[in-house]
């Protein structure tokens, strides 16, 4: 599964997507120019993210954006209770502050959003007001009455995932799908522009679908009660809302590529495939997760940092490999990996077939794209 040889049209593929890719996927060590410099903080449904963005002249264009910092502080505020709230405001106040006082970004260059995530599964517990009292309390806790806290539509945050993750070369013959914490969204641009967007959604998310299993588990906790319950959940979302996405998206004979962004892409793309650690965007096939997927649940340790940094000699990259594989998996406990893989891959077996080629690309630091797009594109207006 790990090995070295990828198939040379895979490479070149992905060589094509890199080489066009917006810096939105690159940890960039740039100047840093203060009077160019942005943050934009996202309240999501598994924590608060903060990505500074340094910005150019018509960055969407040229490509004159460059991540500068991505940080996060995990809090689940799906979770809709008091401990989580706390988590939420401190680690949004936190960030802020950071922003503000270690970064010197003025307050009027600093972006606060809530996702579409939150606000989905907040309207399906009944739980919306949650989301307000959580704006007011952090107006209060920085002294800022007027400070603009923007909830996003799906729509919205789909479409700017799209215009912050995919290169403008591949823009119209890229499917996107943004896997999140609380619910997937993504889409594509099906007429050659990009104001028309074709929207693609569920509401599954690699948190969303680990809770709702761990619901169904009752008093059995075991990892081989997980699985079967998993399964069940997983199964249900396929034959109520995933096969009829994709089908009502129309994307299947429009895009080439399948571009896949979130958490859960992350991980997948760092456990599978390290000996491309350097690269922001790992390009995969169905039956490779497919059988990541079965190791997460018969032989986890062959994913584990230890195992995974062995195979590789140079001592460079081996350290690498051992950091990121370790953050993974501070990030993703065993059942939220399974959870989100296996959703993964109920949506890429839709476009699997015999009659057609499908790449799917898993990008690494697609989650900071639609908050750099968000920030980019209200500069502009």
């Amino acid at each position: 599964m790990h090995s070295k040889y990828i198939n040379r049209t895979i490479i070149a593929l992905c060589l094509s997507f890199l080489s066009f890719s917006v810096l939105a996927q690159n940890n960039s060590k740039s100047k840093y120019n203060n009077s160019s410099v942005y943050s934009g903080i996202e309240v999501g449904s598994k924590g608060v993210k903060m990505s500074m963005i340094e910005i150019g002249k018509n960055a969407q264009s040229t490509g004159a954006m460059t991540i500068l910092k991505d940080t996060s502080v995990n809090t689940d505020f799906i979770s809709f209770s008091d401990e989580t709230f706390s988590a939420t405001l401190n680690g949004l106040y936190g960030l802020y502050n950071t922003a503000i006082n270690d970064y010197k970004i003025p307050a009027n260059k600093i972006f606060t959003v809530i996702s579409s995530g939150v606000k989905m599964q907040a309207e399906k517990d009944q739980k919306t007001e949650w989301i307000q009292k959580l704006i007011d309390a952090f107006r209060t806790k920085i002294n800022e009455p007027n400070r603009d806290v923007e909830v996003v539509d799906v729509i919205t945050e789909a479409q700017l995932s799209h215009l912050g993750i995919v290169p403008e070369s591949r823009r119209y013959t890229t499917f996107l799908i943004d896997i999140g914490s609380g619910n997937t969204k993504g889409g594509f641009f099906p007429f050659g522009n990009s104001k028309d967007f074709k929207l693609f959604q569920l509401n599954w998310g690699t948190k969303s679908t680990a809770n709702e299993t761990v619901k169904r588990c009752e008093e059995d906790n075991t990892l081989v009660n997980f699985n079967k319950q998993l399964l069940r959940v997983l199964s249900a979302a396929e034959n109520s809302e995933i096969i009829y996405a994709v089908n009502s998206s129309g994307a299947y004979p429009l895009s080439d590529n399948i571009a896949i962004s979130g958490g859960i892409a992350w991980a997948i793309a760092t456990l599978t495939h390290p000996e491309m650690i350097e690269s922001p965007i790992v390009p995969v096939s169905f039956d490779e997760v497919r059988k990541f997927a079965e190791l997460l649940y018969t032989n986890y340790n062959a994913v584990s940092a230890a195992t995974l940094s062995k195979t590789e000699k140079n001592t460079a990259d081996k350290e690498a490999i051992l950091k990121a594989a370790t953050t993974v998996h501070k990030v993703f406990d065993q059942k939220s990996l399974m959870a989100g893989t296996g959703l993964l891959l109920k949506i890429m077996r839709q476009f699997e077939s015999a009659y057609a080629t499908k790449y799917f690309y898993l990008i690494k630091n697609g989650q900071v794209g639609w908050v750099s797009a968000y920030v980019d594109q209200t500069i502009a207006k």
